[in-house]
């Protein structure tokens, strides 16, 4: 049986790893401990076979953040990382799995414009998170070797039902608008189930490395939204000639090119040796929105 230790409670993406390992409870052993207080620094990390580590701070509005707010940032994304996986590694455990993000490659392409990260493509942070997060990876990525794996995931947008962010915002216009603007873009999306078992793999495998899991298909904003709308039975007309005003509005908030930018990886980046994609995408957003 393999011993996994989530560190990070509560979090959407631990608490769904946790409900997906649930399926196999003679080969798996989950267990959870909170970060916030100091109190799991006197845990036992001995016996796990590896320390799944979620825990960390995503962004919302990095354009106004006191400087107060940035130095938090690299306290828990950096350096809690860092001494969880220097940690593990003392206690004996023999992987470590750090839950980084495409954000380490920059912000989305503008309206327009495309964004394809490849494998020569190399990390540019383009704020204060994506580099809090770059800074982790290159602290514990020496501490490979004597026994001791490295993992880091670098995954797209990741959507699931109970997810926050854009995700949730797209799901809401697919219910209540008739129209959505049509813009040509593409975006890598990754299924939590998908990551779920990306992560079993890289358990079971014993793996170490940088990996950039992915959907097998990328999206686009607008006939994402109509596929949400069409589970709902509704109907979403997707209509051009919006871009000149998104591009306008995107000068205003960096949301419009969040949602209506181009990210993507390279399919080939994304492949692994075992499938892991358990769902396709129509089917992921059936499971989500039913």
């Amino acid at each position: 049986m393999k011993k996994i230790l989530i560190t990070g409670a509560n979090s959407y993406i631990g608490t769904s790893f946790e409900k997906y390992m649930a399926q196999w409870p003679e080969k798996y052993q989950v267990d959870t401990v909170d970060m916030i207080d100091g109190t799991w620094r006197e845990k036992d990390f001995s016996g796990y076979d590896t320390v799944f580590h979620v825990a960390g701070i995503a962004h919302s509005d990095t354009g106004h953040v006191s400087e107060e707010r940035k130095e938090f940032y690299y306290k828990i994304n950096r350096d809690l990382t860092f001494e969880t996986a220097k940690k593990a590694k003392a206690d004996g455990v023999k992987q470590f799995i750090f839950m980084s993000s495409a954000i380490v490659y920059g912000d989305s392409a503008p309206i327009g414009k495309s964004k394809v990260i490849t494998k020569a493509t190399m990390p540019s942070p383009a704020n204060f998170y994506g580099d809090s997060k770059l800074q982790a990876e290159n602290a514990i990525l020496p501490l490979q070797g004597e026994g001791f794996n490295v993992v880091v995931l670098r995954p797209p947008m990741i959507y699931g039902k109970g997810c926050k962010g854009n995700y949730t915002v797209l799901s809401k216009f697919a219910t209540k608008l008739p129209i959505f603007p049509y813009v040509k873009n593409e975006r890598s999306m990754l299924y939590v189930e998908n990551l779920c078992e990306f992560v079993r793999l890289m358990v079971e495998n014993e793996e170490h490395g940088v990996f950039c899991p992915q959907n097998g298909e990328y999206t686009n904003t607008a006939e994402l939204v109509k596929m949400i709308a069409e589970v709902h039975k509704k109907k979403v007309l997707a209509v051009k000639g919006f871009a000149w005003a998104l591009k306008i509005l995107s000068k205003v908030t960096g949301l419009v090119d969040k949602a209506f930018g181009s990210m993507s990886y390279d399919m080939r980046i994304s492949e692994y040796k075992e499938n892991y994609r358990v769902c396709g995408l129509m089917e992921s957003i059936e499971r989500v929105e039913r």
